[in-house]
């Protein structure tokens, strides 16, 4: 019997909890370690319509890469959203996990397979932090590398339209301005431009950024590229449900099917 302990322990190994941020929220957040699972559901962010795939297809176990109960809470009841859907998945005894910031920032988590889809070489960590030993080899958020080749600045945004197969993205900075190391931090963390400019990055990849991000980057003299907070941690998730089949062969294991990004873009008067 496979339990809820059983794939805890996979996602420390994958993800470790020391790489999490100090604001974050990660671990098993619902459930019982104890509990039986045969069915695991993978997931960005956990919703309504999300938390009823899970409960309709019987699943165990919920791994959500946004964590609920992000905040501190006073009441769980009918009388939210969160809180109805809180109480539905636990009468169906469905247990939540989120690694969040520790996927973000794992050897191969999030950061690390944008690099490796687009292609960088000599792939480096933003904002290290030392290793548990001094002579271990540092980990940290972010990650940066040199693209195979230089591009300007248009000539990437088509390279990362197409590997993150999106539309349309928003970006900061001349399109012809080349573009030869780029530094990535998935989500909404354009707090490390910073960091980027440190090492020598011309650009930096992440999902969303506040508008006073962008007046930073632009009087940085760097590009800021922006595709969705979803386009950029989703992927992640679907590659998190095939690690955990290739691991636990005889469960049942997907990314949810009806999950899918709130923003959509309006282009001379239709949606995209």
């Amino acid at each position: 019997m496979t339990s809820v302990a059983d794939i805890q322990d996979y996602l420390i190994n994958l993800a470790p909890p020391e790489l999490g941020e100090s604001w974050d929220n990660v671990g098993l957040l619902t459930g019982d370690p104890t509990f039986k699972v045969e069915k695991i559901l993978t997931c960005l962010t956990l919703t309504p319509d999300v938390a009823a795939e899970a409960i309709s297809a019987g699943a165990n176990l919920i791994v959500s890469h946004h964590p609920i109960l992000f905040r501190p809470v006073q009441q769980i009841t009918v009388a939210t959203v969160e809180g109805k859907m809180l109480l539905d998945l636990i009468q169906a005894r469905i247990s939540v996990y989120s690694p969040h910031t520790c996927y973000d920032s794992a050897e191969r988590g999030i950061n690390w397979q944008l690099a490796s889809l687009l292609g960088l070489e000599h792939i480096g960590i933003l904002r290290p932090q030392p290793g548990p030993e001094p002579a271990a080899e540092a980990q940290g958020a972010g990650r940066f590398g040199d693209l195979p080749a230089e591009f300007s600045l248009a000539q990437l945004n088509q390279l990362i339209k197409q590997a993150l197969k999106v539309e349309n993205l928003q970006f900061v900075g001349d399109p012809e301005m080349r573009v030869s190391r780029l530094g990535i931090a998935c989500g909404a963390a354009a707090e490390f431009l910073k960091d980027a400019h440190k090492h020598e990055c011309q650009a930096l990849l992440t999902g969303e950024a506040r508008f006073h991000a962008c007046l930073e980057a632009r009087s940085r003299g760097m590009a800021l590229i922006l595709p969705g907070h979803y386009a950029t941690e989703r992927p992640a998730m679907e590659q998190m449900a095939e690690l955990l089949q290739a691991q636990f062969g005889d469960l049942k294991i997907w990314a949810s099917e009806v999950e899918s990004d709130p923003l959509s873009w309006d282009c001379d008067g239709e949606s995209a």
